[in-house]
């Protein structure tokens, strides 16, 4: 990757987040939500299809239409996201989909203080 690369994913960045701007306040909330959720789902395409850019162009229809954002993905706003990176080569929901074993686990139980010292050392 060159400067010019570099330079260039910039410019379509800013472009990008241009057209979030001109949304009105309630999509860009949305929108941002969104965005958090797919970052956190890992490495996905996110200027391809039915990605960041595709969903600004389905808010866009949504605000000529006159619809309310939340008509176009519903309340859940991560199962919608969901629905769109499940089809994705690399993407995956962050922590609901994953297997119980990869959870972290719950802190180990205090130990009994009735019979130990405030350093854990018996009486």
């Amino acid at each position: 990757m060159g400067i010019q690369d570099v330079i260039e994913g910039k410019r379509r960045w800013r472009a990008h987040m241009a057209r979030v701007k001109a949304l009105p306040p309630d999509y860009q909330i949305v929108y941002k939500e969104m965005q958090r959720y797919l970052f956190k789902a890992g490495p996905i395409d996110l200027f391809d299809g039915s990605s960041l850019s595709g969903i600004i162009d389905f808010f866009e229809e949504g605000v000529a239409t006159g619809k309310g954002v939340l008509e176009l993905v519903g309340n859940d706003v991560a199962a919608f996201c969901d629905d769109l990176i499940k089809d994705s080569r690399m993407g995956r929901p962050p922590r609901a989909a994953r297997p119980e074993s990869r959870r972290p686990r719950s802190a180990p139980p205090a130990p009994d203080r009735s019979e130990t010292g405030r350093d854990g050392a018996r009486w």
